[in-house]
């Protein structure tokens, strides 16, 4: 197979095939100018994650426009502290950041085509950096955890996009004229990997997205809860569902939670959990 005619439905065999020579004792082939433009890569991309770029506070953008629209209100319209990131969380950045430069590499090696890396578009004035195109499609490069990796893997992505996904590839679609593009992921935990293209159904009309999203923001107090609180046991308590844990807006968007008292937050071994209806008090920490 060429080159010219190799295309992504063979892109994780290719990629695995030329890996697993090395299981015959045979040295993997790489051209002396793709050692040259790996090291290059990850240079960029560990100045790009030690050098802090300033951006329009909380601008929309073609990452974030698939966000759910209450948490888009909340970035727009409120003031808000910076968020205070330790360090093993930017540890994470940097290792996501040079695991996609080698997903790339990989896909050289394996003889599809690249092109376009953080392509600068914009859609109905929203802007974004598409990662890649391969093989003439738009792809955009993910790592993830296993359990994140299940949704990549099985086709569920459009279930569950919290991050808004589909409305950013969409976005990256619109702008190239394609549609047959998707998700190439690496499973940090395993080195599994997965190419994930969705139905044109499972993708956003971007356009009206993008309008929906301009006149929700514009709007005098916020759009419904993203996601609904959900039961905490059997105890009758309700507490914040997953996507809610992480979202810097919790408090101030729950603020009328436990009868006007807002979010009482429990430290459980497995980690914080954040009620919003207190029947029975947990016999655990309460964070103060």
């Amino acid at each position: 197979m060429t080159k010219q005619n190799k295309t992504l439905d063979t892109l994780v065999q290719d990629i695995y095939e030329v890996i697993e020579v090395l299981n015959e004792d045979e040295a993997i082939d790489i051209p002396e100018d793709m050692y040259e433009q790996f090291g290059r890569d990850m240079e960029d991309a560990l100045r790009h994650w030690a050098t802090p770029v300033d951006r329009p506070k909380n601008g929309l953008r073609m990452s974030n426009i698939g966000r759910p629209l209450r948490r888009l209100w909340y970035d727009l319209n409120t003031e808000q502290e910076k968020e205070q990131i330790d360090a093993p969380t930017f540890i994470k950045f940097l290792y996501g950041h040079l695991l996609e430069v080698l997903l790339l590499f990989f896909v050289r090696l394996a003889g599809h085509v690249v092109e376009s890396e953080q392509k600068e578009v914009t859609v109905s004035g929203i802007k974004g950096h598409m990662d890649s195109v391969i093989d003439g499609e738009v792809i955009d490069v993910k790592t993830a955890s296993g359990y994140a990796f299940k949704k990549f893997k099985d086709g569920t992505l459009a279930q569950n996009d919290s991050f808004g996904y589909l409305s950013q590839l969409a976005g990256y679609e619109k702008a190239e004229k394609t549609n047959n593009g998707g998700f190439l992921v690496m499973n940090k935990e395993t080195g599994e990997l997965t190419v994930f293209i969705p139905d044109d159904l499972e993708k956003p009309n971007i356009t009206h997205r993008i309008k929906e999203v301009k006149q929700a923001v514009k709007r005098k107090t916020p759009p419904e809860y993203c996601y609904p609180p959900i039961p905490d046991g059997v105890s009758g308590n309700m507490k914040l569902p997953r996507d809610c844990t992480w979202c810097p807006h919790k408090f101030e968007c729950h603020k009328d939670a436990n009868d006007g008292q807002g979010l009482r937050t429990f430290e459980y071994a497995k980690g914080r959990v954040y009620l919003t209806q207190v029947e029975k008090l947990p016999n655990v920490q309460e964070v103060i």
